[in-house]
């Protein structure tokens, strides 16, 4: 009997302690400099157990002041740098000129809700509410997709992975995929057929400059983008000063003297210079890396980086190139004091293919988007005549 109790002790220990997975170790992250690894967790940039994803030994995590809409998914951006390969270059309007070896992360991920495993919480903003001390809680959140960016001598290459329903493990997807959820809010639930983007529309977003021929590069890593406090395992600083001290970026000027978009996180209703502000950085992320004077967007005379000056480039009272059926009938990209006449918020309210903007990276409307560039034209004064 007591043999019996002992045994039957044993082994309901040993389930526990089976049931209760330690969190893994911090993975060694690895350059792979050739080929296209089939799993994630090959990089050694993330690591899953225990109910948490772990951060890779020497990876930094980062955020943008102002995030970039992804039909309301949070995001948890890595940046990783051989301490062979020295650090990246300080650029004060374009992408951080980073080394070869760099391997870029951002994972896509949505708070549980009730009602089962495709049920998540839509929570506007881009932050990692879930992140904590390199870690994030496995329990809380549910994994969707990992894109990773990797430097290689021939350039950068954008490479899709999709966590499976264990969330133990992202296989790569070259051809993209679909990801059905059920979005839970206040005002009820929505179905989301979440698209995760073949590795050429990947291409299509991220060759930000046409002219010089280098291809795929980074978008968020910009001295404007990244000029913001993060708070750290060991405490907030701003992300400029943290890579400069921590041997990431090398000739960066102090964050106070570099280009800063504001950090919105949704916030509304805004007036004054805070909604020009919070509008030019939504703008800014969500659109320029097409819309500027050298993206892919060039030829339509639109251009809407945070430094482009007010006028007619930036759609003030700017009639369409070839917008066709994107124009709702609308005259004019902006209507100064109309939204409701400005082609600007018809395409960023629409979800139909051929008339949405932007074009990729969305089922949904952002609610909070529209509502804020709507408020930025009703705010300005002058019409078109």
């Amino acid at each position: 009997m007591i043999r019996s109790l002992i045994a039957s002790l044993f082994v309901s220990a040993l389930l526990c302690a089976c049931a209760q997975e330690a969190p893994p170790e911090p993975p060694q992250p690895t350059f792979i400099a050739e080929g296209r690894p089939v799993s994630l967790s090959d990089w050694g940039q993330l690591a899953v157990g225990g109910g948490e994803l772990v951060l890779g030994d020497a990876v930094t995590p980062y955020q943008l002041a102002t995030g970039l809409f992804t039909d309301y998914a949070q995001k948890l951006r890595t940046v990783w740098i051989p301490v062979e390969a020295g650090p990246a270059g300080y650029d004060p309007e374009g992408a951080f000129d980073f080394p070869v070896g760099t391997v870029i992360t951002k994972t896509f991920y949505y708070p549980r809700a009730a009602g089962g495993p495709g049920y998540v919480a839509r929570v506007d903003g881009d932050g990692m509410a879930h992140f904590d001390e390199r870690r994030l809680d496995l329990e809380a959140v549910r994994l969707v997709e990992t894109r990773v960016l990797v430097r290689r001598e021939a350039g950068w290459e954008a490479l899709p992975y999709i966590w499976n329903a264990e969330q133990t493990e992202a296989t790569l997807a070259r051809a993209g995929g679909f990801v059905d959820m059920i979005l839970v809010s206040e005002a009820g639930e929505e179905a989301l057929g979440y698209v995760v983007p073949n590795v050429n529309q990947c291409a299509g977003c991220h060759e930000t400059d046409t002219t010089d021929g280098l291809g795929v590069r980074p978008i968020g890593p910009r001295a404007r983008h990244m000029n913001t406090d993060f708070e750290y395992f060991d405490g907030v600083a701003n992300q400029i000063d943290h890579w400069s001290e921590q041997g990431l970026l090398a000739d960066a000027p102090a964050a106070e003297a570099a280009p800063r978009n504001v950090a919105w996180r949704g916030e509304l209703p805004l007036a004054g210079e805070a909604l020009d502000r919070a509008a030019r950085a939504y703008l800014d992320i969500n659109c320029s890396h097409c819309h500027s004077r050298t993206g892919p967007a060039d030829t339509s005379g639109l251009y809407l980086e945070a430094h482009e000056p007010t006028g007619p480039h930036l759609g003030i009272c700017k009639l369409p190139i070839a917008a066709g059926r994107g124009t709702g009938n609308r005259r004019y990209d902006i209507v100064p004091g109309a939204s409701e006449d400005s082609i600007f918020t018809y395409r960023l309210a629409s979800v139909e293919a051929d008339v949405m903007m932007p074009e990729l990276g969305r089922a949904l409307q952002h609610d909070e988007g529209v509502a804020l560039i709507a408020a930025w034209i009703d705010a300005m004064s002058g019409g078109c005549g």
